[in-house]
C-alpha cells in the first residue's frame, strides 16, 4: 500500500495532512511521542474540569469537523484547495485541551478506518492540526486580541488571525518535519517558499469560516459558554451542529473541489511529481500494512472502486462523524466518571 497520496478522489483532494512517506521513523516517532504527552496532559485537564452537560457538545463539534474536511474548497487562481482544519474553532467553543482531544479524535479515526493520512505521520498531523492551533494561536493569539471588551470588529480579526496563524505554523511544522526526516529531496527553502503562501489563503477562507459558524450560533441563540461555566444551551447547540453534521457529510460532501490541496499542490510544484513514492519495507511497510487492514473505506470509497460514488462519499461522512462522535464523547464520559470517582 503507497501511502504517498492518501487523498480519495471522490472528495476532493482530502488531506493537508502528511503521508508517511514524508518521514523518517526517528522524526514520527518522537512527534507521536510529543503529541501523546500533550493529548494525555490535556486529558488529565479535562478530567478535572469537564462539565458531563458539554460531553455531547463535544462529541458533536469533533463530527462536525470531520465532516467538513471532507469539503475541500477551490483557492483561486492557483489550481489548489484547502479544508477547514478546525484547530481553532474547536479551541475557542470548548478551551484548548478539550480542542486537542477532538482534533487527535478526529484524526485517528481518519488515518484509521479512512486512510486519510499516514500513521507513522499522526504524531505530527496531531501536532500541526491540533495543538499548535488550539495551544499557540488561540492563547497567544485570538484570546489577547477578542476578550475583555473587544467589539465585533476586533472579534472578527482575531478569528481571523488567528486562523491564517494557526494554518501558517501547521504548514511550517510540515516543512521542518519533511526536511528533518531527509527521506524526499524536498529542500528546505522551496518547500517553505511553496507552502506558506498557499496555506495562507487557506488559512484566511478557514477564518471567514470560522467566523460564519460562530455568527451562526450566535444568531441562532445558541451561543455557548466558556468551557469553565454551566452549559445551558449546550442541548440546543449539540442538535444543531448534529442537523449541520448531516448535512455536509451527507450531502455538501458531493460538491469538494477536486483540485489537490496546498500539502500536495506543493509538493508537486517543487518535485514535479504528484506522488512521492514510499517504502513496502521497515516500519513504513509495518504500518502500511496495518492501516491497509483497518480502513473499511479507503480514500473514502469502497475497497478495490477505482472510482467513487455520491452514496459512498455519504456513507463515508455520516459513518466517520458518528464513529467520531462515539470516540470522543465515550473519551469525555470515562475521564468524567473518573473524576466523580476520585
Amino acid at each position: 500500500m503507497d501511502q504517498a497520496d492518501d487523498c480519495g478522489p471522490n472528495v476532493g483532494g482530502l488531506c493537508m495532512h502528511m503521508a508517511d512517506a514524508l518521514l523518517s521513523p526517528a522524526v514520527g516517532g518522537i512527534m507521536w511521542a510529543a503529541s501523546a504527552a500533550a493529548v494525555a496532559r490535556s486529558s488529565r485537564k479535562i478530567q478535572q474540569e469537564l462539565d458531563g452537560n458539554r460531553i455531547p457538545l463535544m462529541g458533536m463539534l469533533a463530527a462536525f469537523v470531520f465532516t467538513a474536511q471532507m469539503i475541500n474548497f477551490s483557492i483561486p487562481g492557483t489550481g489548489s484547495s484547502g479544508h477547514l482544519g478546525g484547530g481553532l474553532l474547536l479551541a475557542i467553543l470548548l478551551g484548548p485541551d478539550a480542542a486537542l482531544l477532538a482534533t487527535a479524535s478526529v484524526l485517528v479515526i481518519q488515518a484509521l478506518f479512512f486512510a486519510d493520512g499516514g500513521l507513522l505521520a499522526l504524531g505530527c498531523n496531531i501536532f500541526n492540526l491540533g495543538f499548535l492551533p488550539a495551544f499557540v494561536a488561540y492563547p497567544l493569539v485570538f484570546r489577547p486580541l477578542a476578550t475583555g471588551k473587544a467589539g465585533q470588529l476586533p472579534r472578527a480579526l482575531a478569528v481571523l488571525l488567528g486562523a491564517v496563524v494557526g494554518l501558517q505554523l501547521g504548514a511550517f511544522g510540515v516543512v521542518v518535519e519533511t526536511v528533518l526526516s531527509g527521506r524526499t529531496a524536498l529542500t528546505f527553502r522551496a518547500f517553505l517558499l511553496a507552502m506558506q503562501p498557499i496555506h495562507l489563503a487557506i488559512g484566511l477562507v478557514e477564518g471567514v469560516v470560522t467566523l460564519s459558524l460562530l455568527a451562526f450560533l450566535q444568531k441562532a441563540r445558541l451561543e455557548l459558554p466558556r468551557p469553565t461555566e454551566q452549559a445551558d444551551t449546550a442541548g440546543r447547540a449539540t442538535v444543531a451542529l448534529g442537523l449541520l453534521t448531516l448535512l455536509l457529510g451527507g450531502w455538501v460532501a458531493w460538491y469538494a473541489s477536486k483540485h489537490p490541496d496546498g500539502l500536495e499542490w506543493a509538493i508537486q510544484r517543487v518535485t514535479g511529481q504528484s506522488e512521492l513514492q514510499g517504502t513496502a519495507s521497515g516500519w513504513h511497510g509495518r504500518l502500511a500494512r496495518v492501516q491497509a487492514t483497518t480502513a473499511v473505506l479507503p480514500d473514502y470509497q469502497f475497497k478495490g472502486s477505482q472510482e467513487g460514488s455520491r452514496a459512498v462519499t455519504s456513507l463515508s461522512g455520516v459513518m466517520g462523524g458518528a464513529m467520531t462522535l462515539v470516540l470522543v464523547a465515550g473519551a469525555g464520559w470515562i475521564l468524567h466518571l473518573r473524576k466523580r470517582r476520585a
